[in-house]
């Protein structure tokens, strides 16, 4: 086990194409690779076998039990601990991508991200800093439309109905609430300089 001291952990949600991607990718360039991890949602998924269909049978992935929060916590607590993490990368039920192991060390700064980090209790007790990066809804449709049908190829009317019936009411129930209850709420209908450059300062702060 290492000897490093105990990360300061941060947590940043928010809805679906509100823009944490590119937020967070600008928030790592920030820092030296040695003072920074990122641990992501995204690759704790349950199998597609173990995701709850909704009313026409489709897999609704954008619902708490998507997640296997218990792992999530866990490897999270480890990092916390100095250990490393290894996890499977999740390919998104993509057939012809091979995935790789993914290897998460200890660093003095924590970003712990995904849409439900703020819902699961076991996630967000964990957490010093909680960040909800914000947007209209109008907006966030447009960026999911450019990024799901424009640029990943998906069928239109297969993005307009999962937003429908799995995005918004996800939002609407289980991360919207936790917006009141943040420290810090950046919008991000635009853009996110200033935001950005609160969070770096005070994150450098830190260590």
């Amino acid at each position: 086990m290492s000897t490093i001291e105990r990360p300061f952990i941060i947590g940043i949600t928010g809805g679906s194409a509100s823009g944490k991607t590119l937020f967070l990718s600008r928030l790592m360039e920030q820092f030296r690779t040695d003072d920074i991890c990122l641990l992501s949602q995204d690759n704790y998924y349950r199998p597609i076998e173990h995701q709850t269909k909704d009313h026409n049978g489709i897999e609704n992935f954008d619902l708490p039990g998507a997640i296997d929060d218990q792992a999530f916590a866990a490897d999270i607590e480890r990092l916390r601990n100095g250990e490393v993490v290894s996890r499977v990368e999740y390919t998104f039920n993509n057939t012809e991508k091979v995935p790789d192991m993914l290897h998460f060390h200890p660093r003095k700064i924590l970003v712990v991200e995904g849409i439900f980090v703020f819902h699961f209790p076991e996630v967000a007790q964990l957490l010093d800093l909680k960040i909800f990066i914000d947007a209209r809804d109008k907006i966030k449709l447009k960026r999911r439309i450019k990024r799901d049908n424009e640029e990943r190829g998906y069928d239109l009317q297969d993005v307009m109905y999962r937003w429908k019936y799995h995005v918004k009411p996800t939002y609407e129930e289980f991360i919207r609430p936790h917006k009141r209850s943040c420290d810090i709420v950046i919008p991000n209908n635009q853009h996110f300089e200033k935001g950005l450059d609160v969070i770096v300062s005070y994150l450098k702060n830190q260590i």
